[in-house]
């Protein structure tokens, strides 16, 4: 599995618990090093599992990208991603993308000293169509220093930006989000180590490790249900 421009020996094992009973809902593994495009399977596998026709789907900001969160979007999911910090600008002291706000009526953004940045071109970057605005007052501008070291601050917005946006401002509007997914999905994992022995796969191979990773997870449900129910109901509702 890569990782990180790294070759290392493992799997990566994606799940899916729900936030009432910590169950595992979904689960798969995969020999991809990066979860960035995992998102909306899983949010689509646990969705079928759950036999939902709604679902609102938390994750950490290693699940972040626009594509994914489209997906979930398009397949009315509720995603709620943070967005990592990895603005240049702002680790260098000046305005990041943030500081600019944008006006769909004109398509446009305004920048921090209030003035217009228009839209002037689109391109294809790595798939997505991107939208470049930029203001040609720049160069006069009291707030150049804190702003670009460039002839002009250019700013790009991809075309469906505002699925993002949306999804920023649930963010915003519910900050225990984040609590609420570590308390969910860490839950598991440190059950199927501490409590179950299982810190480390036994077999080789990708076809092994998913029918171990099923086995485990298997036995991690059946221990959480006869938690919460008891095992003379698991064995009651196992027997119809």
């Amino acid at each position: 599995m890569m990782t990180r421009g790294t070759g290392i020996v493992g799997y990566n094992v994606q799940t899916a618990v729900d936030t009432q009973n910590h169950l595992i809902v979904a689960h798969e593994v995969t020999n991809f090093g990066s979860d960035r495009d995992q998102l909306s399977s899983m949010a689509k596998q646990a969705r079928d599992a759950m036999a939902s026709e709604t679902l609102a789907v938390v994750a950490d900001r290693g699940y972040f990208k626009s594509e994914e969160i489209l997906a979930c979007h398009d397949a009315d999911i509720t995603a709620y991603v943070p967005k990592p910090m990895t603005s240049s600008a702002k680790a260098d002291g000046r305005f990041n993308k943030d500081a600019f706000v944008y006006d769909a009526t004109k398509n446009e953004y305004i920048c921090p000293a209030g003035e217009a940045l228009p839209w002037r071109f689109s391109s294809i970057e790595k798939g997505m169509n991107m939208h470049c605005y930029w203001s040609s007052k720049c160069q006069g501008c009291a707030l150049k220093t804190q702003c670009t070291p460039s002839k002009n601050r250019r700013v790009r917005r991809w075309e469906h930006e505002t699925v993002l946006e949306e999804m920023q401002r649930r963010l915003n509007d519910a900050p225990d989000m984040m609590r609420i997914r570590k308390r969910t999905v860490e839950h598991p994992f440190g059950t199927l180590k501490q409590w179950m022995g299982s810190t480390h796969f036994l077999t080789r191979k990708l076809v092994g490790v998913s029918a171990e990773m099923s086995l485990n997870v298997l036995a991690y449900n059946m221990k959480r249900v006869m938690s919460i129910i008891g095992t003379a109901s698991l064995l009651k509702a196992m027997a119809v």
